[in-house]
């Protein structure tokens, strides 16, 4: 790894990158004759960078809102994420991969880095001129482009103009006056004073024709051969420049003040008078970028061919066929440390904190201190990454592998690559076991939405975190179709204070959710969902369920906005109407029938203190649990939820309770408050284990909702729930299960399915379900709640020897109710009431349904086979 910092070291630097190769054809230039390139190697093509963000003055502290600074580390962070962006994607701009904010206002850029610098390039006297259009036609290219992104570069100088062997060009380190807001996040100055306009130097800010003049300068050096004002000091150079604000012809002084008339006067007029175009003192005469693209000096370049694209056949498998952001990921899991690499090379030094303390602080706040340590100042040295440790662990992989044919999902995600019980956390740091599915998910992308089902099974598995919110979006059907732009963000409404007051409070450990940036993102998105749904409100805890959609897209406002968009109607149907109470009294009413049927005791015991959900479950349902999680958790969880339905969000619920149950137990009323106002830190994925396991346990029909999003109308033998029976269940503890689960029961899982038929005993001979089990409700004494009171032979056995779902069937709801508390009370877990009870099951003509092949074999056509609790 080689450190560059004066121009000797930086062009050693360069050489060593030459010699070791590059996936870009290059150009060495010696009279003008190419080089031929040695065979193509991953390494030095990452280069990494670092400064300081300019601190906050001691007697500043608080902002005008009364909450502490954010500092400037942190709003250069939030900046530096556009710049990684795919709309910023290039042919002559290098590409930034990765920001990172370090200790004491530290930040550290990781960048392509391709061919070398413009000051260490060769030109040669063959085909100068045209040399000189080309390379000026590219970096006009790039910034025309960055105009276009809103992005003007102002660090437009030889040493940030890669070139390579060819004349192929791409800009260098161009994102560091956006980044810095300015220049105003860091104490030192932005681009080179030789290389700046005029208006530059007089205070101008956000001119993107300040970015031409900068190129002017540069070709009219390359033209001359010679470096503008070299002897001067640096404010003579200040001078210089403002000296020509009454010039008329810029480039003709330049080359008078430098000897070289016979030169400029010998020049092609073509390019002479584009260099003079470019150097126009007035801002409003001289030209953009995007207009000089479109001069005739350039249709050679236009209508020729560019510089050749990457050799692939000297590359690597693994630049063929994965995005060097997606290497460099793939180097982090292997072991790669930006800052470690920093450290080695000397660019980050330790220091005892004791030399940094004040020697005096004054009263009125001020500190006299020791003056700043050298290593915090600003250092334009870089280094490059090394990738032969990631190149060797893959190695040994076949080309196939990067090429996978998906024929069945199911034997795919058996093979020995996926196949691995290692947890989740594991997994996702595996880089061998990442890489598969980065592979994978690049294949299933791109055919998305064709591949939709496809990646739902993928997804089961788990999801790669380099691509979560890419699925997630694929998993909620989200297509992106310009609604979002269309929204109007910016109008003042009502709600606008409440965002305010919502978003600083936000998830703001988190660096990018705690940058003005993140701030400003969040709004419009906040902002746009209330204008798309004008009969809803804003409620508290909207923010929460989007800010990991803005986490995870954001440099996509429009995938995080689509996403929630389509993510609230699924989980939290009416949720967001200005009286929601209805809603969410059937959410915690149905979430309390659940804890009675999976949790029977821990029921008891709360329903028994009068600890009901009202009190503690709101905001879990309210947000999806991203107001009581970390991100990193919520990341997860929202894994498995997505590819759930309405009810799955009941069972993360329960989960959560399982984990507490043992003090909650244990616990009186005041104490489960407690309890839950500081919620104890919840193991996670035995969280999702559990709520999964749950999920496919659970008929569905148990946990009906009558105001939950429905996209079919209900089918005969499905639960359907009328405004009485609404007001019935809602006072009910234990859940009802529909026909239709039934008959699903006893066609999936007979072993698991237990019917306790409590009609009389002349009912039951009558007429009855196979193997259902009688227990006349007249012989039962609900003041024993013990199973042998029912003298039923080997029922407690029976019940308990597995997991099993134990359906009571009545001709009365209410004695049905009360058998159900009954088997509660006397610790059998699973239990439901049929709806309707007998009578919905037997028709007419004295037949039962469940008897009658023609509706079992009609029914069976469009049911699905529960899974088994075991599996």
């Amino acid at each position: 790894m080689k450190v560059t910092n004066t121009s000797t070291e930086r062009r050693t630097a360069s050489d060593s990158y030459h010699q070791s190769g590059s996936i870009f054809r290059g150009c060495s230039i010696e009279s003008g004759a190419v080089v031929p390139m040695a065979p193509s190697k991953l390494n030095y093509r990452v280069s990494v960078l670092t400064f300081f963000a300019k601190a906050h003055p001691n007697d500043e502290c608080c902002g005008t809102n009364g909450l502490p600074l954010t500092p400037n580390s942190i709003g250069i962070f939030g900046r530096a994420q556009l710049l990684k962006s795919d709309a910023l994607r290039h042919e002559n701009l290098c590409t930034y991969l990765d920001a990172i904010r370090g200790k004491h206002e530290r930040t550290i850029i990781v960048q392509e880095y391709v061919g070398t610098p413009l000051t260490e390039t060769f030109i040669g006297e063959n085909n100068k001129q045209e040399t000189l259009l080309r390379i000026g036609y590219q970096v006009l290219s790039a910034l025309a482009h960055l105009n276009q992104c809103g992005l003007v570069c102002r660090n437009l100088d030889p040493s940030n103009v890669m070139v390579s062997r060819d004349f192929g060009v791409k800009l260098y380190n161009y994102g560091l006056y956006h980044m810095t807001c300015g220049g105003r996040y860091v104490s030192f100055p932005i681009g080179n004073v030789r290389y700046q306009a005029p208006e530059v130097l007089l205070g101008s800010r956000e001119n993107v024709k300040s970015d031409v003049w900068s190129l002017g300068i540069m070709l009219a050096e390359l033209a001359l051969g010679c470096t503008l004002w070299e002897s001067l000091k640096l404010s003579q150079i200040v001078r210089k420049v403002l000296s020509l604000v009454n010039t008329q012809h810029v480039f003709e002084k330049i080359a008078r003040e430098h000897n070289r008339l016979e030169v400029y006067e010998a020049m092609d007029a073509g390019l002479r008078r584009l260099i003079e175009e470019w150097l126009t003192i007035s801002p409003r005469k001289r030209p953009l970028a995007r207009e000089v693209l479109d001069d005739p000096v350039f249709d050679f370049v236009r209508l020729g061919s560019l510089p050749p694209g990457p050799d692939t056949g000297g590359l690597t498998l693994v630049e063929k066929h994965l995005s060097l952001g997606q290497i460099y990921y793939l180097w982090q899991l292997a072991g790669g440390d930006v800052q470690q690499e920093l450290k080695k090379e000397g660019l980050i030094k330790s220091e005892a904190p004791i030399l940094s303390l004040p020697n005096l602080v004054m009263l009125n706040g001020k500190s006299i201190s020791p003056p700043k340590s050298q290593s915090f100042l600003h250092d334009n040295r870089i280094i490059f990454l090394n990738f032969n440790t990631l190149l060797e662990r893959l190695s040994a992989i076949p080309e196939e592998d990067y090429l996978p044919l998906i024929y069945n999902t199911d034997a795919y995600l058996e093979s020995p690559i996926f196949k691995t019980e290692l947890p989740l956390v594991i997994r996702e740091r595996d880089m061998l076991y990442q890489f598969h599915r980065i592979v994978l998910l690049n294949t299933l992308l791109q055919g998305y939405p064709y591949t939709h089902d496809l990646l739902r099974s993928f997804a089961a598995k788990d999801i790669p975190p380099l691509f979560r919110g890419q699925v997630w979006a694929c998993l909620l059907g989200v297509v992106e179709n310009g609604m979002y732009e269309r929204l109007d963000k910016c109008s003042p409404t009502h709600t606008d204070r409440q965002i305010e007051v919502d978003i600083p409070r936000c998830h703001q450990y988190n660096e990018l959710l705690s940058a003005p940036e993140g701030h400003a993102k969040l709004k419009r998105l906040l902002k746009a969902w209330v204008a798309a749904h004008p009969q809803y409100v804003y409620w508290q805890g909207l923010d929460s369920l989007t800010a990991p959609f803005l986490y995870l897209n954001f440099n996509n406002e429009e995938r995080a906005f689509l996403s929630l968009y389509k993510f609230i109607p699924k989980y939290l149907h009416l949720f967001f109407l200005k009286d929601n109470s209805a809603i969410i009294k059937e959410y915690l009413v149905k979430f309390f029938q659940l804890i009675f049927f999976h949790e029977p005791a821990l029921a008891k015991h709360l329903h028994g203190i009068n600890f009901i959900p009202e009190l503690y479950a709101i905001p879990w349902f309210l947000t999806m649990f991203s107001h009581v999680f970390p991100l990193h958790k919520i990341f997860h969880l929202w894994d498995k939820l997505i590819l759930g339905d309405n009810s799955y969000p009941l069972f993360i619920g329960i989960a959560i309770l399982r984990q507490l149950k043992s003090t909650l137990l244990k616990s009186g009323f005041n104490e489960c408050i407690l309890l839950f106002s500081d919620l104890p830190d919840i193991v996670i994925e035995t969280c999702v284990n559990d709520s999964e396991t749950m999920y496919q346990f659970t008929p569905k029909s148990i946990t009906y909702r009558k105001f939950a999003l429905h996209e079919e109308g209900p089918e005969e033998f499905d639960l359907n729930y009328t405004e009485e029976d609404l007001q019935e269940v809602q006072a009910e503890l234990h859940p009802r299960l529909s026909v239709y689960d039934l008959i699903r029961l006893l066609r999936d899982r007979p072993a698991s399915t237990a019917i306790l038929d409590i009609r009389s005993s002349l009912d039951y001979r009558k007429v009855a379900i196979e193997n259902s089990i009688s227990v006349p409700f007249s012989s039962v004494s609900l003041k024993e709640p013990r199973l042998e009171a029912l003298n039923v032979p080997r029922l407690e056995a029976y019940l308990r020897r597995q997991p099993i779902i134990t359906i009571v069937v009545s001709v009365s709801h209410e004695s049905a109710m009360l058998f159900a508390k009954f088997l509660v009370d006397s610790g059998v877990p699973y239990v439901a009431v049929l709806h309707r009870g007998f009578e919905a099951i037997y028709r007419t003509d004295d037949k039962l349904v469940l008897q009658t092949f023609d509706y079992i074999n009609t029914l069976a056509k469009h049911l699905t086979p529960i899974t088994s609790f075991s599996e």
